[in-house]
């Protein structure tokens, strides 16, 4: 999961798209560049952009399924990575931050930034080079979670994060028409996940709300390297061959021959099974006649 530093979320409020776009380059292609140089492959990435905290306050992210591997450029060899390691996180953060704000300085200089508002004064050159410095000096999260189990965790992880909105219906709890409040539940993760209610202004609960509604047409959900949408069909038959080759066939059980029971005793090979007693039965069996009067 890649996030951006909240010193920024005024700059992108009034640049949603343009912003939204850099964010899924500087991103992606801080995974492909580190598949490249680690494995000498080409990654397969599908990234989900997500624009809320709980609080329904601005918290830009983008949420990253990330192959174990990858293909090389001519399709002939897929290597592996670990299965508990990818990359370091921290390497991943300053490549990630790099990125942003060297796209942040092309679009500036290319006059594709707006500044509107309470920004206006930040249209100045000396200005911009400010903000620029702030979002630089902080850290910036890159979070990496351990490899799915399976097709089926993949896909229920998608489930989750793909069409989810700012806020969904379960968490909505109450609205007050005489006070004009609306009361919404949310998770405290700086306190242990804890879940709380948050009461807000009706003016202020549509607010936060709608910083959340994406721009007209533009697609939350993207995929990169070899699940791009140019080459995918090619590439990701490519590299089915590598997981769909056939095992070869297990050896039946051997089942063993009338003949092939040995007694452990006398050696005899010519015994029949008739039935295999169970252990507590032969126990009492066992048993004395005057032990089992007195139980």
């Amino acid at each position: 999961m890649f996030t951006l530093p909240h010193v920024l979320n005024p700059l992108i409020q009034q640049n949603q798209r343009v912003l939204y776009v850099l964010l899924f380059q500087a991103a992606t292609g801080t995974l492909l560049e580190f598949g490249q140089n680690r494995f000498g492959v080409q990654l397969g990435i599908t990234a989900v952009l997500h624009t809320w905290s709980q609080t329904l306050m601005d918290h830009y992210h983008l949420h990253c399924i990330v192959t174990g591997g990858g293909l090389s450029v001519d399709g002939t060899k897929w290597v592996s990575s670990s299965s508990r390691y990818l990359f370091a996180v921290r390497a991943l953060s300053k490549v990630f931050r790099g990125k942003f704000c060297a796209g942040l300085e092309r679009l500036y200089r290319g006059g594709q930034l707006q500044f509107h508002g309470k920004l206006a004064a930040m249209a100045s050159p000396s200005a911009y080079q400010q903000l620029l410095l702030q979002a630089v000096s902080r850290k910036w999260v890159v979070y990496s979670k351990r490899p799915f189990a399976g097709p089926r965790q993949v896909l229920a992880y998608l489930s989750r994060y793909t069409h989810r909105v700012a806020l969904s219906p379960r968490r909505l709890l109450a609205l007050d028409p005489e006070s004009l409040t609306v009361t919404f539940s949310w998770k405290d993760y700086a306190d242990g996940s804890k879940r709380k209610t948050m009461r807000l202004e009706v003016k202020e609960f549509v607010r936060r709300f709608c910083l959340h509604l994406l721009p007209e047409r533009f697609v939350k959900i993207r995929h990169f390297g070899f699940l791009g949408n140019r080459q995918r069909q090619l590439r990701v038959a490519q590299a089915s061959t590598f997981f769909n080759r056939a095992a070869p066939p297990a050896a039946a059980p051997a089942v063993p021959a009338e003949s092939d029971r040995v007694c452990p005793h006398c050696g005899s090979n010519r015994l029949i099974l008739v039935e295999i007693v169970p252990r507590v039965a032969l126990a009492v069996a066992a048993m004395p006649a005057r032990a089992l009067d007195s139980s």
